[in-house]
């Protein structure tokens, strides 16, 4: 798999009738390995490893209806009182971020109505946070859990 704009990780990989699979921590199995899904092993482990983010309040492919279509939200991290605070939508390395990606996100948000929304396809990161009436702000980098959870 291709190196990314994070620091390298260890993980636990296996092959099995000419497919791989990647060991995912927080769902406890492993699970194919994709491009998305490399990027988002390795920015689950950022947010933990390097971020402070509690590995139990992480939630992965969190499904969930929008416009009577299921979606799945890649990552969804949770205050301490179990409610989701920010949206990670991932992407392969070769998609680029664009105004195209943001929507989407930014759709998947409207369901979640969260004041945080990142994007990463694991080469470039982009964090915003919206306020009260829908605007939004782009952040200088991903904040740390303690950010999150701190009103201000």
């Amino acid at each position: 798999m291709k190196a990314l704009n994070l620091p390298t990780y260890s993980f636990k990989l296996k092959s099995e009738e000419g497919r791989n699979f990647i060991f995912d921590e927080l769902r406890r199995k492993y699970v194919i390995l994709t491009p998305e899904e490399w990027v988002r092993q390795h920015f689950i482990r950022y947010l933990v490893d390097h971020r402070s983010y509690p590995a139990m309040l992480i939630e992965v492919e969190k499904q969930f209806t929008h416009n009577r279509l299921t979606r799945r939200a890649d990552i969804l991290v949770n205050n301490r009182m179990a409610e989701p605070v920010m949206l990670v939508e991932c992407k392969a390395p070769v998609v680029k971020i664009s105004q195209q990606t943001f929507t989407q996100a930014a759709l998947y948000n409207l369901k979640f109505r969260l004041p945080y929304l990142v994007l990463t396809n694991g080469m470039k990161h982009y964090a915003c946070r919206f306020d009260q009436g829908g605007n939004y702000s782009f952040l200088e980098g991903i904040p740390d859990y303690d950010e999150l959870i701190t009103p201000g």
